[in-house]
């Protein structure tokens, strides 16, 4: 059994592929960090204390998992800062295995210590990707059952104000 792993992610919006990811990392481990990061390569939906908020209310039935932001610096010290010895990762399809690959390889350069542990998505959930649902959900599409019912509610509330705010100029 891992003592502590952590499983680092943009989570913009979280999805149910996340939350399976999460839950399984979370019967792997004695406990789990899920550390938010900011894709700064990517527009957000949500800011950081969002992320936190709504990934908190959609993992509030794991007891041992808690939610902390990775604002700055290698996702290694960052493990290693919370005493974690395995990094979890999730991969739905080929694109993610290069991509996971890589970062494994390179997190093993920077700290031959921490291991990595990458997990394959469900099956109902491997066409998932946080930006798909963002594109769906912005032109009026529905992904109530793609995403926890928070972050479903928050999802609307942005792009309605985004209309709003269109409708104004």
């Amino acid at each position: 059994m891992i003592k502590k792993a952590l499983f680092p992610g943009s989570f913009d919006p979280l999805t149910n592929g996340h939350i399976d990811t999460i839950e399984r990392s979370a019967k792997l481990a004695d406990y789990l960090f899920i550390a938010v990061a900011t894709n700064t390569s990517k527009k957000n939906l949500f800011d950081a204390d969002e992320k936190i908020e709504l990934i908190q209310l959609a993992t509030r039935h794991l007891e041992n998992v808690s939610v902390i932001e990775h604002t700055n610096g290698l996702t290694v010290d960052l493990a290693k800062k919370v005493g974690a010895s395995t990094l979890i990762r999730g991969l739905r399809n080929a694109e993610d295995f290069e991509y996971e690959m890589n970062i494994a390889a390179m997190n093993k350069t920077q700290n031959p210590e921490i291991e990595t542990i990458i997990l394959m998505a469900s099956q109902q959930h491997r066409f998932l990707s946080s930006s798909l649902i963002k594109e769906v959900a912005f032109f009026g599409g529905d992904v109530s059952n793609l995403v926890p019912t928070d972050v479903n509610i928050a999802i609307k509330k942005k792009y309605s104000a985004f209309e709003y705010e269109d409708e104004k100029s």
